[in-house]
């Protein structure tokens, strides 16, 4: 049996997590056949995802945009994770002899317990009293986070949920429209469906029946609104 394009990067995974530490989260996302989904993950406790898990809707914005024509990663941009830390996030492209993204390579860290460690050393040598008037290392640290690929306004949320995930892109969507949800024409429908698969929506797993149950349509309804776009 051939062996799999992916098992030296799952191998990379493994080696780069122990290599870099627990600061450090490493994730391989197979991107083939519509899977969309990690399949290997080093440090997970960083943003409490897991294999199987979906991709981030940065992921699928970098796709949606095809930045991988003239990228092969983007480095130092902003990543939340779900308890609303601040990490620093970096993706690669893998891809095939075609140029294609087969999958993406990302690595996540998490400087919070070194920004703790700071202020544990700040308050050893200054009193409390004299940080709190004239300590601006938070700010410092907001303005390092914001000075990365700020050109490129990506910000990553990390969810371990599809559901979640669906469902911040398909509300992210719906507020750029000023449509009745409660009373849509089939081309208002195509006109959402259209905008959600601009953002690469309908990669994620039962985006589908997603999508029919939000705009109260079958999804035969959905695919072939999707055929309509593409064939226009």
């Amino acid at each position: 049996m051939a062996r799999d394009i992916l098992d030296s990067y799952k191998i990379l995974v493994a080696f780069l997590g122990d290599a870099l530490g627990p600061d450090y989260e490493i994730v391989l996302q197979d991107l083939r056949d519509q899977k969309n989904c990690i399949v290997a993950i080093a440090n997970g406790h960083i943003s409490g995802r897991k294999i199987g898990d979906s991709i981030t809707d940065a992921s699928l914005e970098l796709l949606s945009k095809r930045t991988y024509i003239q990228q092969d990663y983007h480095a130092n941009y902003k990543g939340v994770t779900k308890d609303e830390t601040l990490i620093r996030a970096s993706t690669m492209f893998i891809k095939n002899d075609l140029g294609e993204p087969i999958a993406l390579l990302c690595i996540n860290f998490d400087d919070s317990r070194f920004i703790e460690l700071h202020d544990q050393l700040l308050s050893i040598a200054h009193p409390i009293e004299f940080l709190k008037q004239y300590s601006t290392h938070t700010i410092s640290h907001i303005e390092m986070y914001d000075s990365y690929n700020s050109t490129d306004n990506i910000t990553e949320q990390f969810t371990s949920d599809i559901n979640v995930l669906m469902n911040n892109m398909y509300h992210q969507v719906i507020e750029t429209l000023n449509l009745p949800l409660d009373r849509l024409t089939q081309e208002e429908r195509i006109t959402i469906v259209g905008k959600l698969n601009e953002q690469s929506f309908f990669k994620l797993k039962g985006a589908v029946q997603y999508a029919a149950k939000q705009l109260r349509c079958s999804s035969a309804s959905i695919y072939r609104y999707l055929n309509e776009l593409k064939n226009n």
